[in-house]
């Protein structure tokens, strides 16, 4: 069977889709830009093709629009069974217009990476018009959460598998931690609100003087976040290490006994599920996705906006702390591996595929 991946072929959240895709079916590729090395070296030149774009990924895209003609021809040529767009406004278009612009066989599959669902189709009716437009001509879509799986639903999605975009590898269950070590790894971007970190990190320092926070990764708000670390009075408690590496990261997750992740809009995000399998104690913005994660005061700490970490809840827990540590890395051993769920959606499309598969599941959820 064979199926072409349509998406952002330098991202290595496609790649992760590659590696796990390719031992099961017959895989190609076509990206709106280029290709990372680890996809380059996975797939045959025969197997790719690089539509060179630069694609908004909140639409508006012309220029990917324009690459359609090569598209077209290219995915007539190979006949796939399957196309399988990655983030829905740009790439699900993609897939739709070339399936109806060079008469394909093939049916689509789309996967949902978060914005594209949660955030682009509030934006303009004509952005609400075109996810709904997608989300009907694919045959099966994925989401990563089940509310976002249900916001799909609501745009027209006919079946929806929901399953986390979770792990390739499960770390070793954790061991010692650093009991005030905070770590956080999200983007420097006004999505992820990390000014809204160092205020609740600021607050936890009036408790636990000798916290530390580690703030990982890049972005727009670093130079202001960090000239406005160094005139508070959390100057000494903050370090900025921008982006690390996997093993770098994996170092930090496995000491810090904290993990910070306030964004304000998200649906499940894998670096909360690496924090989790690394036995993390988690504090989360409250949004529907993360409390499919976390029961608040339970495995970890739900803040609604504008609420503070109350010093009570964050001693009652770290009291709880190894128990919370091993009860989240088996959570996500059980539920968020990525692997087991690839599998089932692979099966799903195979049953579709030969037409033993029309009767929707029920519950469609993975």
């Amino acid at each position: 069977m064979k199926l072409v991946l349509i998406g952002d072929g330098e991202s290595p959240h496609l790649v992760k889709w590659a590696r796990a895709l390719e031992p099961r079916l017959e895989l190609y590729a076509a990206s709106s830009r280029g290709f990372a090395p680890a996809l380059a070296e996975l797939l045959p030149p025969e197997r790719r093709l690089a539509l060179n774009t630069r694609p908004n990924f909140a639409g508006g895209n012309t220029a990917v629009l324009r690459s359609l003609p090569k598209l077209g021809r290219w995915l007539k040529e190979i006949d796939p069974a399957w196309l399988h767009a990655h983030y829905l406004t740009s790439h699900g278009t993609l897939a739709v217009a070339a399936k109806r612009g060079w008469g394909l066989r093939a049916k689509i599959a789309g996967s949902a990476w978060g914005s594209d669902i949660l955030v682009t189709p509030e934006r303009s009716v004509v952005l609400r018009w075109l996810t709904r437009r997608v989300l009907r001509a694919c045959t099966l879509c994925t989401s990563d959460s089940l509310h976002m799986a249900e916001r799909m639903r609501a745009l027209g999605a006919r079946e929806v598998m929901s399953f986390p975009f979770g792990l390739e590898t499960l770390p070793p269950p954790p061991g010692m931690k650093q009991e005030r070590l905070f770590f956080g790894n999200r983007g420097l971007e006004p999505i992820y609100a990390p000014d809204r970190v160092l205020a609740a990190f600021s607050a936890i320092v009036r408790d636990w003087p000798d916290a530390e926070l580690v703030l990982a990764n890049d972005g727009s708000l670093r130079p202001a976040l960090e000239q406005w670390v160094k005139h508070s009075a959390i100057a000494d408690r903050v370090r900025f290490v921008g982006r690390l590496s996997a093993d770098a990261q994996a170092q930090w997750y496995t000491q810090a006994r904290w993990y910070f992740s306030l964004p304000r809009s998200d649906s499940v995000s894998v670096s909360v599920l690496e924090a989790l399998a690394h036995g993390c104690v988690p504090i989360l913005s409250d949004l529907p996705a993360n409390r499919e994660l976390v029961n608040d005061g339970e495995n970890g700490l739900i803040l609604g906006d504008g609420r503070l970490p109350d010093a009570a809840e964050l001693h009652a827990m770290a009291v709880r702390a190894d128990r919370i540590a091993h009860d989240n890395h088996g959570w996500v051993a059980r539920q968020a591996m990525f692997e087991p769920a690839v599998e089932r959606f692979v099966a799903r499309l195979h049953a579709l595929h030969t037409g033993h598969g029309l009767r929707r599941p029920r519950g469609s959820v993975a």
